[in-house]
């Protein structure tokens, strides 16, 4: 995948006749495009990666596309997905939107219709995930992080150089305080679409954080890990 300015996506369906012709237009739209087609790759893709939208065919091999989209939202993953699907009738949309997905447009569609569609799910998942954000100082506790100078004096009056990521990363969480961020935001946010550090990465970047502003680093007041969605700053 390509970092891309329009956004990227996930792109599952089977029929390689209409994958390949979505894809290339909306590569041409300028969007990033992962390819999938069959349920177990979708979901593997999704664990693995950050994607601003899903196009999701309904009937998939192996695991069809509600049953992946049904998985995604169990997995607290709200990325948007515009379902795909042969089946016309409002019972089937009903399913579909009940499920989880966002939109739901019926084969054969107006490939006009479908680019304005994923555009519009984009930019609207984009404006939800745009925080106000904190400026270039932020005190709390006794700490206070200059993000520009990319340093901090913690609690106890020590000066502590921060790295490029820590910094990102300080700012991520607390311009979402109170709120759990998901490590697939983290991925995008902090680390880009091409590099995708472990878990346990993000885990030592909160370690290094209770180190420096906890005054207990035992019982952490600031930083939160929750286990298996993400990471979460509290004042």
């Amino acid at each position: 995948m390509t970092e891309n300015t329009k956004g990227n996506i996930l792109l599952v369906e089977d029929e390689e006749n209409l994958h390949e012709t979505l894809k290339l237009n909306l590569e041409m739209e300028g969007y990033g495009v992962t390819s999938a087609f069959d349920g177990n790759a979708a979901l593997k893709a999704v664990a693995n990666e950050y994607f601003d939208l899903l196009v999701l065919d309904v009937m998939l091999p192996e695991v069809d596309g509600i049953t992946v989209v049904e998985t995604i939202r169990v997995n607290n993953n709200d990325v948007p997905v515009l379902m795909l699907s042969a089946k016309s009738t409002s019972a089937d949309k009903i399913i579909g939107l009940r499920k989880g997905a966002d939109d739901y447009l019926t084969k054969p569609f107006n490939l006009e219709e479908l680019l304005l569609r994923v555009d519009k799910l984009i930019s609207k998942n984009k404006k939800i995930q745009v925080r106000e954000s904190v400026g270039e100082t932020y005190s709390f506790g006794s700490n206070t992080i200059d993000f520009k100078a990319q340093n901090a004096t913690t609690w106890k009056g020590d000066k502590v150089d921060l790295s490029k990521k820590e910094a990102m990363l300080l700012k991520l969480l607390i311009e979402n305080r109170a709120e759990v961020v998901t490590r697939e935001k983290i991925l995008q946010m902090v680390w880009g679409y091409n590099v995708y550090p472990t878990t346990r990465t993000i885990d030592n970047f909160i370690l290094n954080f209770r180190k420096y502003f906890e005054e207990d680093s035992r019982n952490p007041k600031h930083f939160h890990s929750v286990r298996g969605v993400g990471y979460k700053y509290t004042e």
